[in-house]
């Protein structure tokens, strides 16, 4: 199975995006599933089903074409098949603080528990081989990191935390329980958290693989968006995940020659270039601006077929290689770049704002560094098989 995990900052476009390749794979043969994972769900009136404002038609896989389904996960059934006694235990505490009851079901609604549940299926259903793709149309970026990073630290906290605090709850419950103003959690509460994690056990390793799964950036070529694209770009590399395309959405045609457009023409110049020369090697892919809202299958098939060849297979593996990953080693950090061909004396490099700028020979890379390096300066670099390693140190 594939995974496709779309993601950018809101009003991009990912649904439209998403929806298209699912579309596309769909015509192609394989079973797809096109899954939202963002709480404001706008999947179904993409595809303008006939649903309320707040229709649970699709909380369930909804085929809507010949091998396409779509999937809106919905917290309220969520919680009733995997969260019932941790919801009911959380809710119960939060009335004790003052809240009346429907306030403190909704505050019980934590944030992840939606992420969890979309880990949940797409774990299930790899095991299962039921669909062949599975098309994620994630939250905007900063909700789509936490989705990407929740599988690591759920697992640090069974390893680490989940031992320790089941085993003094039990020890302490009977005594506490009588004088707490509040009940502790029953170890049915434990026992739900444990089967849950177990059942998305492993899925860590599906995301960072990169045969299995790619990271697609939606943008716009606009400063703001740019910025936050690059800023998810990072981030997806720090959790040691491909990124195999930027799709730059929205681009205004030439064709369009209206004086009241010139600024726009001349804005989204400037940043398509920036986005080619930052993201190189990774490729970007540029979708024009439709004349028409993309509301309906017909319409999102015409996105599809602006997107992709006629031959393109959108599952395709295009990339298994990171292009930089971040470590800290012997008390200094290394960005580590992929640069086969480079021989010694060709690298230079420079930082430059919260970048690192690294030239060899005519071809320029510019490496966005996480917070915890952007203090830092170059220190060396050096090159180990195809691979160039630069340290980064404290300045004295």
């Amino acid at each position: 199975m594939r995974i496709l995990l779309f993601s950018g900052k809101g009003g991009v476009g990912k649904t439209s995006l998403s929806a298209a390749t699912g579309t596309r794979l769909a015509e192609l043969g394989y079973r797809t599933l096109v899954m939202s994972v963002d709480p404001a769900h706008s999947l179904a009136d993409a595809f303008d089903l006939e649903t309320g404002l707040f229709g649970s038609k699709t909380a369930d896989p909804c085929q809507i074409a010949d091998r396409l389904w779509i999937h809106e996960v919905n917290i309220q059934k969520e919680i009733k098949r995997h969260w019932q006694r941790i919801w009911s235990y959380l809710s119960t505490l939060l009335r004790t603080s003052g809240l009346n009851a429907v306030e403190a079901e909704e505050m019980a609604i934590f944030p992840g528990m939606e992420e969890l549940s979309a880990l949940l299926y797409v774990n299930e259903w790899y095991k299962q081989g039921r669909f062949d793709v599975v098309v994620l149309d994630c939250a905007p970026t900063g909700e789509s990191l936490r989705f990407v990073a929740m599988p690591t630290t759920m697992k640090w906290y069974m390893q680490h935390i989940f031992p320790v605090q089941r085993g003094v709850l039990k020890a302490v419950r009977p005594i506490a329980n009588r004088v707490a103003p509040f009940e502790l959690p029953p170890d049915s509460y434990f026992a739900s958290v444990k089967e849950l994690f177990g059942r998305i056990e492993g899925i860590d390793h599906l995301l960072a693989d990169p045969r299995v799964t790619s990271v697609r950036l939606v943008t716009n070529a606009e400063k703001m968006v740019v910025r936050e694209t690059q800023r998810a770009f990072v981030y997806f590399s720090v959790h040691g995940m491909t990124v195999d395309q930027v799709l730059v959405n929205r681009v205004l045609p030439e064709g369009i020659g209206d004086p009241f457009f010139q600024e726009w023409h001349s804005t989204h110049a400037r940043f398509l270039k920036e986005i080619e020369t930052y993201f190189a090697p990774v490729p970007v892919r540029r979708v024009p601006l439709f004349r028409h809202e993309v509301l309906g299958l017909e319409r999102i098939r015409e996105l599809a077929a602006e997107l992709f060849g006629p031959n393109e297979d959108p599952a395709a593996v295009v990339r298994t290689e990171r292009p930089y990953s971040f470590r800290k080693r012997n008390g200094h950090y290394e960005v580590r770049m992929q640069a086969p061909f480079a021989a010694k004396g060709e690298v230079e490099l420079f930082k430059k704002g919260e970048e690192l700028v690294i030239e060899i020979g005519t071809i320029r890379r510019h490496v966005g560094l996480p917070n915890s390096m952007t203090d830092l300066a170059p220190a060396g670099a050096r090159l180990e098989g195809g691979t160039l390693v630069v340290e980064l140190r404290e300045t004295l």
